[in-house]
């Protein structure tokens, strides 16, 4: 039986480049939309999901070289888009009832988030994909993942990673003595400076102690692993 109700899930723009540095992994897209699947469908999870969109764009990286800050993340937010048209159409190929809403209005193409219409999806058993962002640029999809799993009264927020099965108190791929940790306070970890998300994340998850499960999304069964109670990933609460 599922532990979780109602999950947000955030999957990063590198989760759904793969092992390239650009665009869509195909095969990783499929993958990720076959777990969604047996959590949303098998189990009857309610599943909202947060993408990100660094596989295409960061604002980051364009401000530093010369673009104006705003414009750069409103750009990456289009970014989230695409994704979430790949992944809900990764979804329907396989059956599964999709919306897409947006924070910016691209109504040809997605709904505006609207958090009663959010829910109301879920309540029909459809998996809704939140894409750009919170909608304002200086906030990241780990903001937004955060805020939105607030917003829709999510139990857990599943923090997806590419590569890596948890928090370490190191780089596991540059130390291979790195400790991995079972479990964190929101404290310990601002303090320490561990990546787990953006220090604005994390603050909003600790004042509405929102529970993250920090995993690898690159195993197989890994999302029904977590759905179903298992210890698996780093838990930080």
């Amino acid at each position: 039986m599922a532990r979780y109700k109602r999950v947000l899930l955030k999957i990063s723009g590198e989760e759904l480049a793969g092992d390239s540095a650009f665009g869509l992994d195909w095969g990783r897209l499929n993958a990720i939309a076959r777990q969604v699947k047996s959590v949303a469908v098998d189990h009857g999870v309610q599943i909202g999901i947060v993408v990100g969109g660094g596989n295409f764009w960061r604002g980051q990286t364009a401000a530093e070289h010369g673009m104006d800050p705003a414009q750069a993340h409103y750009a990456g937010m289009l970014g989230t888009v695409m994704n979430a048209l790949a992944l809900q159409d990764a979804l329907e190929k396989i059956d599964v009832d999709t919306r897409v809403q947006t924070a910016i209005s691209i109504t040809a193409v997605a709904e505006p988030y609207i958090r009663r219409r959010a829910i109301r999806h879920l309540e029909k058993g459809r998996v809704v994909i939140m894409a750009a962002g919170t909608g304002n640029p200086y906030f990241t999809t780990d903001t937004g993942a955060a805020l939105r799993a607030i917003e829709i009264d999510a139990e857990v927020l599943l923090m997806a990673k590419h590569g890596t099965d948890g928090v370490y108190d190191a780089d596991p791929r540059r130390e291979p003595g790195a400790r991995k940790f079972e479990h964190l306070s929101y404290i310990d970890a601002l303090n320490r400076g561990l990546k787990v998300m953006d220090s604005t994340a994390m603050a909003l998850c600790m004042d509405n102690r929102l529970p993250i499960i920090v995993f690898d999304l690159g195993v197989e069964g890994n999302v029904e692993r977590v759905i179903l109670g298992e210890k698996i990933g780093t838990l930080v609460s």
